[in-house]
């Protein structure tokens, strides 16, 4: 070994990573995610992190934003597609500093995210998580 450090995993690496993740995600709730999104962004905006009540940008690696399915109707129109956005920057430090795979820490995130979309309590993400391994 040389001692040199290659280059952090890119957006486009955090995407492959995500699309992995919810190809694992078993049925019935893989059923359930046509139209979601996955955005890679470095960190979360003051206005998201303000509408959170999270002061430290370092602290949040991934967002669910759009409306849970059991709020979902045929009413409903105009909105913007669900959308998962993983924060690299945070998960990039999370990676470093447990010594977790990359891998798991991104499906751990899109899991939980995910879970928001099906209004399921954490103890139920966990479960699911569990799953998806």
């Amino acid at each position: 070994m040389n001692g040199t450090i290659g280059a952090a995993p890119s957006a486009a690496d955090f995407e492959a990573l995500a699309r992995s993740a919810f190809a694992r995600i078993p049925d019935p709730f893989a059923q359930h995610l046509n139209g979601i999104t996955v955005h890679v962004e470095e960190f979360a905006d003051e206005e998201t992190l303000e509408a959170l009540g999270i002061e430290d940008a370092w602290e949040l690696t991934g967002l669910y934003q759009g409306r849970p399915m059991e709020d979902e109707s045929v009413w409903v129109a105009g909105e913007l597609p669900s959308r998962i956005v993983l924060y690299r920057q945070p998960l990039l430090a999370e990676w470093c500093e447990t010594g977790v795979s990359l891998e798991a820490l991104v499906t751990h995130v899109v899991i939980h995210e995910v879970g928001h979309h099906f209004g399921l309590s954490d103890a139920q993400m966990h479960a699911l998580e569990g799953q998806a391994h």
